[in-house]
């Protein structure tokens, strides 16, 4: 009777420890984590374990902060706090949490970068996907001083940012993501594209320019490379470049569907219709495409363009002004229809 109740009594001591190592196995090791709203969970430069905590639990992520500590004593997280972006995902264990914010393993953060116009888009892109503030960004960028090193100023900084996809991290500062930029724009001017720029007699950094201008001139691939021949023939012969996109950018006014006589006369040293050469720096960040369209620009004659009176996106290229206004006159006359077809649907 006794050896039976010892082995009672022994099941049932099993029995809780049982209970115990599986409520401490689940609490530990179990799927305990929700996934916060937008998936990932930001620790920001500075922040102590105090701050992780308070973070975990308003974001809901954790439903306290008991078993945390225990397990951050454990691991002594709470004395080892690293900055970044996480991946959280409901699956997650309490115990792969802490080790996941210990290690910092941090989840990437893509930085695409399409066309930009200014230095200012530039640092709202950036300042929105990074923990870098955006202030910060433009005074990095308009200061001279911290862009001598790289050969640059805060005219042509925007060269060194060639449109791509770059890995980075969320904490990253902007110096470090500027190098990054700066560094893909050297493996960019290969050997071979340096010397297709140097027989334009052009720098990688005008060619960048021209480029810019070129890209917000058009749409049509087809079309580039001879737009950008119309350029640098015009350079060649002396001629300003008289380009509408580089007022727009002169301006800061790039819903101007049409220039003006009085917009032609905004002074800036963008405005080429007033100055001779390329405007002192890029008015956009051009793909790779148009600035190979540019290197790899055909030999050509052609000293204007137009667009074609068919809306098609393509343009009508001339040698003469007077050949040049027979193809302006009929894009004005298609244009001025569009605006009187407008008008009349209006009324």
């Amino acid at each position: 009777m006794k050896l039976m109740k010892n082995k009672k009594k022994y099941i049932v001591i099993a029995f809780i420890l049982i209970i115990f190592i599986g409520y401490f196995g689940w609490v530990f090791f179990g799927s305990v984590i929700n996934e916060p709203e937008g998936k990932y969970f930001y620790i920001y430069s500075g922040s102590q374990y105090q701050n992780v905590k308070d973070s975990l639990l308003k974001n809901k992520i954790i439903p306290g902060t008991f078993w945390l500590d225990k397990v951050a004593k454990i691991f002594k997280y709470d004395k080892s706090i690293k900055a970044g972006r996480y991946r959280i995902t409901e699956n997650m264990s309490l115990v792969g949490l802490v080790r996941m914010l210990r290690s910092g393993n941090q989840s990437p953060v893509n930085l695409v970068i399409t066309k930009l116009r200014t230095k200012e888009d530039l640092a709202k892109k950036i300042g929105y996907s990074f923990e870098c503030d955006s202030a910060a960004i433009i005074n990095f960028l308009n200061n001279n001083d911290s862009l001598s090193k790289y050969n640059l100023d805060s005219n042509t900084v925007m060269t060194a940012v060639i449109p791509n996809t770059y890995t980075l991290l969320w904490n990253n500062n902007f110096s470090k993501i500027f190098q990054k930029l700066f560094t893909e724009q050297q493996k960019f001017w290969t050997a071979k594209r340096t010397s297709q720029a140097a027989a334009l007699h052009l720098s990688p950094q005008e060619v960048y320019t021209l480029a810019s201008i070129v890209e917000e001139e058009t749409n049509a691939a087809e079309d580039k490379g001879k737009i950008a021949s119309v350029y640098l023939n015009r350079i060649r012969t002396g001629m300003r470049l008289a380009a509408d996109p580089t007022v727009k950018f002169a301006m800061k006014d790039f819903g101007l569907k049409r220039i003006y006589f009085k917009h032609l006369a905004y002074t800036s040293p963008y405005n080429t219709y007033r100055n001779f050469g390329l405007p002192p720096g890029p008015i956009c960040t051009p793909s790779i495409k148009t600035l190979d369209a540019v290197l790899n620009a055909p030999s050509t004659d052609y000293l204007f363009f137009v667009a074609k009176p068919d809306f098609s996106g393509y343009s009508n290229f001339a040698r003469s002004y007077q050949e040049h206004m027979r193809f302006a006159k009929a894009y004005q006359r298609a244009l001025d229809s569009i605006i009187i077809l407008r008008r009349q649907n209006q009324n």
